[in-house]
């Protein structure tokens, strides 16, 4: 096949999960434009575009904003179970308008799964199954070298069909050792990364220090890193990375590793945070997937953290507490599971930790769920929730029928929805998805925070018992409120992007404190001991108060003054009258006192991080946007403005 002199055109396609205001940094799109581009060859004779999409964008709106511009020679997409018919119609598409381009697959949903790929989307000419950066630089070298997609032999770790439409798959090259050898999209400017004025593009900087992870759990697929030697990017790297971050204002680094602090090396990389925070004044936190087993690293980390006032969620990845079912997981043997020290010492340290349970998983119970979620609750109220699914790749999907899986696929998106198995029943599973919505909005995400352990050490009623007692008072209340909020709940409980959705209704009722006001009183005042109920009352109201402001610029219903705190605009409560002293209640709680329920009237001020409504679907960024007494702040070393006549 003759080439012409023009420049060849390569577009590298990737979608977000979720329906967000702010994009999600298109990182595996990075990697590959940036490697592909490092090559002399690509660059004098290709141009490589990234189409970066958002989890709301419809295929026809991906379609038309790509084609408007032309049309590629090679199309290439990141494929997740989110994009994986979209990005296949729209490879449809393509070929109409370019018989002869090439359409290459890339991605954990999409490795090792060619035969399938290739029957339900033939447009498709090659599915890359490992690590992709040098893999997708050797397929655009070979259509350089005029190589149709049917001999492409020489490549490893991909599948294509050869002349006669049968599938041929490559050996699986050695994984990449030298993580260097991948080249940078941030030094290489291969990501776009401000916008139009400016301002940093994307909710959080993506970044990666490592590849692999040593553990095989059952239900996972760490980008085909299972069970593998953990593998490292140079210090220095990373080091020049972050500080593009940091001049660019980035609040958040979010760590695609699978274990952080597994490694000496992660101590490093904080300590380097740390500097560049020193330097630039941001960024101000890390998160990501912290390490199963905490090793000595991770709590040096902690330590060193907690030193300079930098915050995180530490994540606890229990997924279950069920042994029954951790057996069957894989990971009984992780030292996760001796996880209640851990706790004990991250709070006697003041530092926030959010744990993270599997629903659905073989060996469960709707019963042994509630008993693990109210363990759990007792230590950390912020536990994130997700239904399983079954993923391409792993133990569970490779073995329905020894589980006893029943399972549907999305007509949306290409999971694997778990509806029932050997102990759980589809109706068990329609009453949790239920539950899970509810409990991942008001807990995880923060519409409350300070309620659940006055409740249940002064009322004795489990985070568990008040969240379906919220569930079931919404479904019969009258309020107008409520019966929106229900309508909502109701219809997009079962659909994977339903906490977003949700959360959105929710914090944008202009009537929530009123309802949920109402809640309180018909459905836990009358669950309370009569001696607490002011105490109890008057902690639900505080809870209201320190809620994240949702402040859509469309709406303008906040009238707020605004403050500069440590160079970032907050919203200010001025003078709050309490009745009881409850930043003091809470924190004796903390340390295991139950202070008497006489009412100790106490003025605050309450401050809350302007732009809430930018990442309210993020748990990690949301944190950051929770009202805090001037006290907390300064105990955190912040200044803060004096008021005006105070």
């Amino acid at each position: 096949m003759a080439i012409s002199s023009r420049k060849r055109i390569v577009w590298i396609v990737q979608q977000g999960v979720w329906d967000m205001p702010k994009e999600s940094m298109p990182l595996a799109a990075g990697y590959l434009k940036a490697t592909a581009l490092a090559c002399e060859s690509i660059r004098d004779e290709m141009e490589i575009r990234i189409f970066n999409f958002g989890g709301g964008d419809p295929v026809t709106i991906m379609a038309e904003t790509m084609f408007a511009e032309g049309r590629p020679d090679i199309l290439a997409f990141s494929v997740m179970g989110w994009s994986y018919f979209s990005f296949g119609n729209i490879a449809e598409g393509f070929k109409q308008m370019n018989p002869d381009g090439w359409v290459v697959f890339g991605g954990p949903h999409v490795a090792n799964q060619a035969v399938r790929v290739f029957r339900q989307f033939p447009e498709v000419d090659v599915v890359v199954n490992g690590e992709g950066e040098f893999v997708f630089r050797d397929i655009l070298l070979a259509y350089l070298a005029g190589r149709p997609p049917s001999e492409l032999h020489a490549i490893g770790g991909i599948s294509f069909r050869d002349p006669d439409r049968e599938v041929v798959t490559t050996k699986e090259p050695e994984r990449i050792v030298d993580l260097d050898s991948i080249a940078s999209p941030f030094l290489t400017h291969a990501i776009p990364l401000t916008d139009a004025v400016g301002e940093f593009r994307y909710d959080v900087a993506l970044m990666e220090t490592n590849r692999g992870c040593p553990y095989k759990c059952a239900f996972c697929y760490w980008g085909g890193a299972v069970g593998q030697k953990v593998r490292a990017f140079s210090r220095e790297r990373l080091r020049e990375e972050l500080e593009i971050f940091a001049y660019h204002k980035v609040h958040t680094i979010v760590l695609c590793d699978a274990n952080i602090g597994l490694l000496r090396e992660d101590l490093e990389f904080v300590e380097d945070v740390i500097h560049l925070r020193e330097k630039y004044g941001y960024p101000r936190a890390v998160e990501g997937s912290w390490a199963k087993n905490k090793s000595k690293s991770f709590y040096d980390i902690v330590k060193r953290m907690k030193q300079v006032g930098m915050r995180s969620s530490f994540t606890l990845a229990l997924q279950t507490l069920e042994d029954a079912a951790l057996e069957q997981m894989q990971r009984r043997n992780m030292k996760v599971n001796k996880w209640e020290d851990l706790v004990r010492w991250l709070r006697e340290e003041g530092l926030d930790c959010y744990a993270e349970l599997i629903w659905g998983a073989p060996g469960e119970t709707v019963e042994s769920f509630f008993e693990g979620y109210d363990r759990l609750a007792r230590h950390m109220t912020r536990i994130a929730v997700y239904p399983l699914l079954l993923l391409p790749n792993t133990d569970y999907s490779a073995h329905k029928a020894t589980y006893g899986f029943q399972t549907v696929r999305g007509e949306n998106d290409d999971f694997e929805y778990v509806l029932a198995h050997n102990t759980m029943t589809i109706a068990e599973n329609l009453r949790m998805k239920r539950f899970i919505l509810w409990a991942r909005s008001v807990a995880e995400h923060l519409v409350f925070r300070h309620i659940w352990a006055p409740l249940r050490e002064y009322a004795g009623l489990t985070q568990s018992t008040v969240i379906r007692n919220m569930v079931a008072w919404f479904e019969t209340a009258a309020h107008p409120a409520a019966v929106r909020l229900a309508a909502v709940a109701a219809k997009v409980e079962r659909v994977p992007s339903a906490v977003p959705v949700f959360l959105r209704q929710f914090y944008g009722e202009p009537d929530i404190d009123e309802v949920l006001a109402l809640w309180w009183r018909e459905a836990v005042v009358p669950l309370l001991p009569a001696v607490y109920v002011d105490l109890l009352t008057e902690i639900f109201r505080y809870d209201c108060l320190t809620r994240p402001v949702f402040d859509l610029p469309e709406v303008e219903s906040v009238t707020l003054p605004v403050v500069d705190i440590d160079g970032e605009p907050h919203y200010r409560r001025s003078d709050v009258g309490l009745d009881f002293d409850v930043p003091a209640v809470l924190a004796a709680l903390e340390k295991g006192v139950k202070s008497v329920p006489w009412p100790r009237p106490t003025r605050v001020d309450i401050f809350s991080k302007v732009g809430f409504h930018q990442c309210y679907a993020s748990h990690e960024e949301g944190f950051y946007y929770v009202g805090r007494t001037g006290e907390e702040l300064r105990d955190e070393g912040k200044v803060i403005p004096s008021t005006t006549g105070r």
